[in-house]
């Protein structure tokens, strides 16, 4: 998670700035930003001695998941986070479905366990859902649904490779 944390970053960086583009320091590395003043997406790209990190974040973004994931059927897409790197991608997607939180967690944790994800994490409550968990290559996963006004609104994060 250590590169999602990295992506996080930028985009906080870049949602607390007035700027439209700029650069920015991590412990990580060396980065820049810019934010398209149409759609409101941010676009970041970090350079690290791993090698380039690069992300996108919006609502209009296109649903990228990793292997083995898929978006819930019939969920509308909130914000999406897709970040890439030479050995790896990770997503982070917000959704709203009709669906209980319940359906959309044994939706994702089927996904996880085909995927090899080892679930470590399972709480179940009368308004959300929340598991998570990590494969033996170092692959993570979790997501968490909650009930909010007769919608359920969950959120999936996952990365695959990336030197974890």
């Amino acid at each position: 998670m250590k590169k999602l944390a990295i992506a996080g970053i930028a985009i906080l960086l870049a949602a607390c700035s007035s700027e439209k583009s700029g650069t920015f320091e991590t412990d990580e590395g060396e980065g820049s930003y810019s934010i398209d003043e149409d759609s409101g997406e941010t676009s970041a790209s970090i350079k690290t001695e791993d090698g380039t990190i690069t992300m996108r974040s919006g609502e209009n973004v296109a649903v990228d998941l990793p292997k083995g994931f898929t978006l819930y059927p019939g969920a509308k897409v909130v914000s999406n986070t897709v970040i890439a790197q030479d050995d790896g991608k990770g997503a982070l997607v917000v959704m709203e479905s009709d669906a209980s939180p319940q359906e959309m967690g044994d939706f994702y944790k089927k996904q996880a366990e085909a995927a090899g994800v080892d679930i470590s994490i399972q709480l179940t409550t009368d308004a959300g859902r929340m598991i998570a968990g990590q494969a033996e290559d170092g692959s993570s996963f979790s997501f968490n649904a909650n009930a909010e006004d007769g919608k359920t609104v969950g959120q999936l994060t996952v990365q695959q490779g990336m030197g974890g």
